[in-house]
C-alpha cells in the first residue's frame, strides 16, 4: 500500500519564554509544541542571553525533536534568534543574513529536510519592525528563491507585517500563491495576522489554523500558527 507523505509545520514565536503574565516559564512553551503535534515548528525570539538558559536545547530536549539554531545577536552571555525543530532527517542546513542597515540583525534559517523520502526546502525567518526592511528582506529571500533549484518549499515566519496589501504580502502570494491569513497576535485577543505559512506548490496545503488553547494564549504572546501539508510523492 502507498499513499501521499503527509506532516504538519508550525510557525511559533514564543517571546523568549516570557508569558503573558510578565513571568519567564519555559515549560509553558514545551506543553504548547507538545499540545501541535508538528513535524517541523519554526521558532522565532528564541533568547538565551537574557537569562543565560539555553532554550533550544531544553526544547528539543523536552520535545525529542532535532534543533537548528539561527541566532541573529550573538553575545558572550548567549544568543538570540530563530530556531528549526524537526522530526525528520535534516539533509543540509544554511543561515541567510537578511540584516538592514542600521537595525536589529535579521536572519532565516534555510534547511532541507528528508520528510518520509520527500527532499523538502524549510525556511524560516523573522522579519524586520520598519516597512522598508521588510520589503528589503522579502526580495532579498525571494531572490534566493527563484535562483536555486526547486523542491517543495515551506516559508514561514513572523512577518512583521501589518498591512494586509503591503508589498511583501503581495510579493509573497505572487511567489507562493495566496494562503489564509489567521490572526496570530497578540495571543489574549489575536487581531493581526502577523505570523505566516507559504508552500510551493500551494496544491500541498490540506489545512491551516491557528492553535488557541489556554495554554497557547498564556505562554507567548503570539499564538502558533499549524499548516497541514500533503507532500508531492507516496510514501511506501
Amino acid at each position: 500500500m502507498s499513499g501521499p507523505v503527509c506532516a504538519v509545520f508550525a510557525s511559533y514565536n514564543i517571546h523568549g519564554g516570557v508569558g503573558g503574565d510578565g513571568h519567564f516559564v519555559p515549560n509553558r512553551i514545551v506543553d504548547v509544541l507538545r499540545e501541535l503535534q508538528a513535524d517541523v515548528i519554526g521558532l522565532q525570539e528564541v533568547e538565551s542571553r537574557a537569562t543565560g538558559f539555553d532554550m533550544l536545547e531544553f526544547l528539543s530536549r523536552q520535545t525529542g525533536l532535532h534543533g537548528i539554531s539561527g541566532p541573529t545577536l550573538l553575545g558572550a552571555g548567549g544568543d538570540y534568534g530563530n530556531a528549526l525543530l524537526s522530526r525528520h532527517a535534516v539533509l543540509s542546513e544554511r543561515r541567510i543574513d537578511i540584516s538592514y542597515p542600521h537595525r536589529e540583525p535579521r536572519g532565516a534559517i534555510d534547511a532541507e529536510l528528508d520528510i518520509g523520502g520527500v527532499a523538502v526546502r524549510v525556511i524560516n525567518t523573522h522579519l524586520g519592525l520598519y516597512p522598508a526592511e521588510r520589503r528589503h528582506q522579502v526580495q532579498q529571500l525571494l531572490d534566493i528563491f527563484e535562483h536555486e533549484r526547486e523542491l517543495p518549499t515551506i516559508f514561514m515566519g513572523d512577518l512583521n507585517e501589518w498591512f494586509l496589501y503591503g508589498r511583501p504580502l503581495r510579493w509573497l502570494h505572487r511567489h507562493f500563491e495566496p494562503t489564509p491569513a489567521c490572526a496570530s497576535f497578540p495571543s489574549r485577543l489575536p487581531l493581526l495576522a502577523l505570523d505566516r505559512i507559504w508552500m510551493r506548490p500551494r496544491s500541498m496545503l490540506q489545512e491551516i489554523r491557528v492553535h488557541r488553547s489556554a495554554a497557547a494564549r498564556m505562554a507567548s504572546d503570539h499564538l502558533p500558527l499549524l499548516a497541514r501539508i500533503a507532500l508531492p510523492g507516496e510514501r511506501a
